[in-house]
């Protein structure tokens, strides 16, 4: 199965933002320079988009 390239947060595609390859509980996923403080400081917007981000503690 060919994933898309775009942002887990606002579904930007690579070919319209540059994104950035993370990996996750053995899965792969792209997220933005935007979206990237989300990610690190508020894990729990990404709840419903990201498995298991309840999970995940602020940073």
């Amino acid at each position: 199965m060919d994933q898309k390239k775009e942002c887990l947060v606002c579904k930007k595609s690579s070919s319209e933002t540059p994104v950035t390859k993370f990996y996750y509980q053995t899965s792969e996923f792209y997220i933005c320079p935007q979206h990237i403080p989300v990610l690190i400081h508020n894990p729990q917007e990404l709840i419903g988009l990201l498995p298991n981000a309840d999970k995940l503690q602020k940073g």
